[in-house]
């Protein structure tokens, strides 16, 4: 290997061995934290000024799409006009490496005047802004990963990890699922699939419908023409009795042999096919094909008239 992948390989092992260090600090504060967070009934304020703001950017954003309200502010901003953002009701995490950062500690005063907690994130626990935070979480590192010892590296590795901590700690305090995480991102494919409906994707047109009492003899050629791999059988009121799958028809022929099409749609269609209503969701859809290794499922109304098939191609989204 190259001295350049030498000094990549050794500044992953630094900052690997800058979050495993943050483990054993994880204690009585980092709960206090949380409670201090879960129990606010405003938004939490991050703040921080240079590398740690942009830490704290993405700290907020990770809560804010997890179920903590929450937005980031820049500390120079607030002595200009944008200290009215924040409310009694509110919480502040001010990140820090040193705890000592000048622009975070004339913001203290204020926060501490109006009884608004602060949670406090540096690598100093003995530092002003530590000292007088409701509780403080160590981040603190031995040495940067930077050849030079000087560029934020482990410290803002640290600092990102111990935020990500805390957001999955308030995920698991609120009982946060899977629903609610698709609800802050429904552009995303997660989204997507518990937000979307049968309705949105199902076939509808040209669907192969066919009596229970067609001869196999025909189903086939109307299971070939919908090219779905399958036929679903209904009665005289258009009520879906059965569906006749390619499987179906496969083991039909292996144990019928020159029977086969000397039998009806109704001697081998299933008679319990699985049927969801159009406001199903794609992700309740993927469960059922998933659990009975299927891949089609029939879209009904409560009268079990056939409205579409869902098949696993659509559920892809």
């Amino acid at each position: 290997m190259s001295k350049w992948t030498d000094t990549g390989i050794q500044c992953l092992r630094d900052e690997a061995a800058a979050i495993e260090a943050l483990i054993p600090r994880i204690g009585a504060d980092f709960d206090k934290a949380v409670d201090i967070i879960l129990s606010c009934k405003g938004k939490l304020i991050v703040t921080g000024v240079g590398k740690s703001g942009h830490i704290g950017a993405k700290i907020a954003a990770t809560m804010s799409s997890t179920g903590t309200p929450s937005f980031f502010v820049n500390p120079l901003d607030v002595f200009h006009g944008d200290l009215g953002v924040i409310t009694h009701e509110d919480v502040v995490l001010a990140i820090s490496n040193s705890g000592e950062t000048d622009e975070l500690l004339r913001f203290l005063p204020y926060l501490l005047s109006q009884d608004i907690p602060v949670v406090a994130m540096s690598g100093n626990p003995n530092s002003r802004l530590a000292r007088n935070a409701s509780a403080h979480l160590d981040a603190g590192v031995e040495r940067e990963a930077c050849p030079l010892g000087l560029a934020p590296t482990c410290s803002t590795t640290a600092s990102l990890a111990l935020g990500d901590a805390l957001a999955c700690a308030l995920m698991e305090a609120r009982g946060f699922k899977t629903a609610d995480f698709a609800h802050f991102h429904p552009g995303g494919s997660l989204g997507k699939r518990l937000l979307t409906t049968a309705l949105d994707v199902m076939h509808r047109d040209d669907l192969p419908i066919i009596p229970p009492t067609m001869p196999m003899s025909e189903a086939v050629i109307h299971m070939s023409r919908g090219r779905l791999g399958l036929c679903v059988a209904v009665d005289q009121d258009k009520r879906v009795v059965g569906i006749v799958t390619d499987g179906d028809v496969r083991r039909a022929i292996e144990t019928s042999q020159d029977d086969f099409f000397r039998k009806s749609a109704l001697d081998i269609m299933s008679t319990k096919p699985k049927c969801v209503k159009p406001e199903t969701k794609i992700a309740k859809i993927e469960s059922i094909l998933n659990d009975n290794k299927i891949h089609c499922v029939l879209v009904v109304d409560d009268e079990q008239h056939l409205l579409g098939i869902v098949d696993s191609f659509r559920t892809n989204i």
